[in-house]
C-alpha cells in the first residue's frame, strides 16, 4: 500500500465514521478490504477499470456475501475521491456484482419527520430565533424537502435561490445536471437565513474561509434527532434524503421523476424505493386505474379455481 493510499483510506474512514456514522468493526473491515484490494492491485489511487475488474478472479473462490462486501468499500471508496475532487473519474463500475438480497435504505415515518419539524418549530416560536436555528431549519428544509444529498447542499452558493423561480439547478455526480424544485415551505426558510448571511459571502451555510462541512451538517442532524426523541443513529442527512423519495413515492409520485430529481444515472437505483406497503399499491390500482370504475360483467372466476374452464 501506497502512502498516497493510507491518507486517502484514513480521510475516507472519518467520513464514514462522521458523516455515515459507521461503527468500529465496520470501519476495521473497510479499512481490511481497501488495504487488501491495494495489495491486489499494486495501489488504489490509480487504480484503473482495466485493474479492477482483475479482482473478480482474485476473489472467485469468496462467498458472494464476502465479494458484494469488499466491492461495497471499494464502490464507496471511489465514490468519495470522486465527489471530493480527489479523482476525476469512478472506475468502481468495473468490480463485480454478485446476486446477493439488497439491504433496503433506513428511512423515517411520516411522523417521525413531523416531529424534526415540531422541534424546529420550537425553536423559532420566540421574539427574535438565533441565526443557529434558522439556519438549521433551512438545512433540514432543503434536507427533506427537495433530497439533496449533504456534498449538494453545503456547498450551495450565496444566490443558489431565487425568489421567482422555485426550484434549483445543480451539478451532481458525473457533473450531471439536474432540477430541483424547491417548496415554498424551504425558500421562505432560506429566506430568513439569508438575512444572516455575510453580504460578501460566496456559499448560503459559510464557515470559516469555506461552507458548512458534511461532518458539521450530519452532526446538527444527529443533535435534532436526539431533541426530537429519535434514537440518533436512525438518522443522518442521506437518512432524510431516503426519506424525501420514500414518502414522494407512496404518495404517488412517478418512479421516472423521482430519479430525475434524486439524481440517480440509473433507474434501478431510484427502484430501491418502492419497499412501500404492498396493500398501498393494491389501493393504487384498484383506486386509480382505468378499470377501476368498470363493472365486471359477471363475477371473474378465481384463477386458483378448480372448475375447468368453459
Amino acid at each position: 500500500m501506497t502512502a498516497d493510499d493510507a491518507g486517502l483510506i484514513d480521510r475516507f474512514l472519518e467520513m464514514m465514521a462522521a458523516e455515515r456514522g459507521a461503527s468500529r468493526n465496520t470501519l476495521l473491515a473497510y479499512r481490511a478490504d481497501l488495504n487488501g484490494a491495494g495489495e491486489l492491485l499494486g495501489g488504489l489511487a490509480g487504480a484503473s477499470k482495466d485493474g479492477l475488474g482483475t479482482l473478480a478472479v482474485a476473489w472467485a473462490t469468496l462467498a458472494a456475501s464476502s465479494v458484494a462486501r469488499k466491492a461495497s468499500a471499494l464502490r464507496a471508496f471511489y465514490g468519495f475521491l470522486e465527489e471530493e475532487g480527489l479523482r476525476a473519474d469512478n472506475p468502481s463500475a468495473a468490480l463485480p456484482r454478485p446476486v446477493t438480497q439488497r439491504a433496503l435504505p433506513k428511512i423515517l415515518s411520516v411522523a417521525e419527520v413531523d416531529r424534526f419539524f415540531a422541534t424546529i418549530a420550537e425553536k423559532l416560536d420566540v421574539e427574535h430565533p438565533v441565526p443557529a436555528d434558522l439556519r438549521l431549519a433551512a438545512l433540514i428544509e432543503l434536507l427533506y424537502g427537495s433530497g439533496l444529498r449533504a456534498t449538494e447542499l453545503v456547498s450551495l452558493p450565496r444566490r443558489a435561490l431565487s425568489h421567482d423561480r422555485p426550484f434549483l439547478i445543480l451539478k451532481g455526480k458525473g457533473a450531471r445536471e439536474r432540477l430541483v424544485p424547491i417548496s415554498d415551505r424551504a425558500r421562505a426558510a432560506v429566506a430568513a437565513w439569508l438575512l444572516h448571511v455575510p453580504g460578501d459571502s460566496m456559499w448560503l451555510f459559510p464557515s470559516g474561509k469555506s461552507h458548512l462541512s458534511r461532518i458539521r451538517l450530519y452532526q446538527l442532524v444527529k443533535t435534532l434527532a436526539a431533541a426530537s426523541g429519535i434514537a440518533p443513529e436512525r438518522v443522518s442527512p442521506h437518512v432524510l434524503r431516503h426519506a424525501f423519495a420514500t414518502h414522494l413515492l407512496e404518495g404517488g409520485a412517478d418512479l421516472r421523476a423521482l430519479q430525475s430529481m434524486l439524481g440517480h444515472a440509473d433507474i434501478g437505483t431510484t427502484q430501491i424505493y418502492t419497499h412501500v406497503d404492498s396493500r398501498r399499491l393494491v389501493e393504487l390500482v384498484n383506486q386509480r386505474h382505468p378499470l377501476a370504475g368498470m363493472r365486471a360483467k359477471k363475477p371473474h372466476q378465481r384463477v386458483d379455481d378448480d372448475a375447468p374452464a368453459p
